[in-house]
């Protein structure tokens, strides 16, 4: 699991187990959000959905590293982070390839955001008030 710490992320090893019939398409997430409140509420829905969240990072750059450094199967990103958009972080994880799934989230209406939502390359966005694993499952293509 990586953690946010001063601005920088750390690791701190643990076991992954898979449950039995659990999707072994995606499992892992990384949440790159600003707010601790909604990544440890973030953290606790996921858990009990079956993800693993495997790391957490409050700015852009550490999300970048930790993605770099973990690989997770899909990163939820807060579109307003303090450093640099939601946006510019999928654009940067495109670059790496094979990249993650990207998740934009964001507490505004997604038609707020208007077609920079579609013209970017993300597998689609959930508002944070509607955030779940049913609503990740539901965006991901089915193997």
């Amino acid at each position: 699991m990586i953690t946010q710490t001063e601005g920088r992320f750390r690791v701190t090893p643990v076991g992954l187990h898979r449950r039995a019939g659990e999707d072994r398409a995606m499992t892992t997430i990384l949440i790159v959000d600003d707010h601790v409140g909604f990544r440890v509420q973030a953290r606790a829905l996921l858990a009990a959905d079956g993800f693993s969240v495997i790391g957490e990072a409050a700015d852009g750059t550490s999300g970048l590293e930790a993605a770099r450094m973990l690989r997770p199967d899909l990163v939820l990103v807060d579109i307003g982070l303090p450093d640099v958009t939601g946006f510019d972080v999928a654009r940067e994880l495109a670059l790496d390839g094979p990249p993650p799934f990207v998740v934009l989230t964001s507490s505004r209406e997604a038609s707020e955001y208007g077609p920079r939502l579609g013209s970017s390359r993300v597998l689609g966005f959930i508002a944070k008030d509607e955030l779940s694993g049913a609503a990740i499952r539901a965006l991901v293509p089915k193997p």
